[in-house]
Parts: C-alpha cells; structure tokens; sequence
C-alpha cells in the first residue's frame, strides 16, 4: 500500500468550491435586475386529525394576483409581486425587497377533499384550510412486527 499525503488545504478548497456551485445554482444571480429576481415565500405545514393547515408568508401582494390550485395529494401557489413605480430624481435607491414570480407546489402525505379547501388573506400571510378526505381521516395500518 503506498503512502498518501494529506493535505487539509486542498480538502477545504474543494469543499469551498462545491458550496460555491450549489449556492450558485440554488439562488438567482445577484447580477441580475432586481425586478426580474424571483422569490419563494416560506411556507408552514400542520397536519391535524381531519385537515392540513398551510400558511404562505406573502406580503405586498394582492389577493387577486394570487393562483391557488389543489389537486388531490397537493397544493399549488403562484402569483407575482410586482415593483413599485419609483422617481431617480431623489439620489440612489438600495432595495432588499424581492419582486417577480414565484410558484410554491407543496405535496400532501395524505389525500384532501378539493371542493371543501377554505383560503383566507390577511395581512400578507395567506392561510388555507385542506380538509382530509373521508377514507383518510380513519385509515388505520396494521403493521406485522419481526
């Protein structure tokens, strides 16, 4: 077996040039007009006994540009935030603010009524109600134990 030399240096540049890839391919281009920066809203999921309960944190939109479509097993989001008109007579403008579009598709571990689904927006948090359907709420697995 030969000898190898290890060198800790190197390992960390590779490690460093992987995280580089990733985030480049995860987060949009920090070159790019902020306008045309896409954004995902964060999302909360609760299961209970007889419905899921989602929560989409979405401020600075109107209801009416919002698209809310759920399929049996899940639930589909999109919509856009568009930028506000804005004067360059006043100096420099820094903004964090994100606008465009943004499609959330969030699946569901168990199958919902789609006619009974309640959605509700208030104060930029958007709240839909996804009851279970009936064949779900009182589904029981046996499971055998070796």
């Amino acid at each position: 077996m030969a000898l190898v030399r290890w060198e800790p240096f190197r390992e960390i540049e590779m490690i460093q040039r992987e995280m580089n890839r990733l985030f480049d391919e995860l987060m949009p281009s920090l070159r790019e007009p902020v306008d045309r920066m896409s954004f995902i809203p964060p999302a909360e999921l609760e299961e209970t006994g007889d419905a899921f309960h989602l929560k989409l944190e979405i401020p600075g939109i109107d209801p009416k540009d919002l698209n809310v479509e759920v399929s049996a097993d899940s639930v589909s989001i999109s919509g856009e935030r568009k930028s506000e008109t804005r004067s360059e007579d006043k100096g420099v403008t820094r903004t964090e603010f994100r606008y465009g579009k943004f499609q959330r598709v969030i699946p569901l571990s168990a199958r919902i009524q789609t006619d009974k689904v309640q959605a509700e927006y208030k104060n930029g948090i958007l709240k839909l109600t996804l009851p279970k359907a009936e064949e779900e709420k009182h589904k029981v697995v046996k499971i055998n134990v070796v």
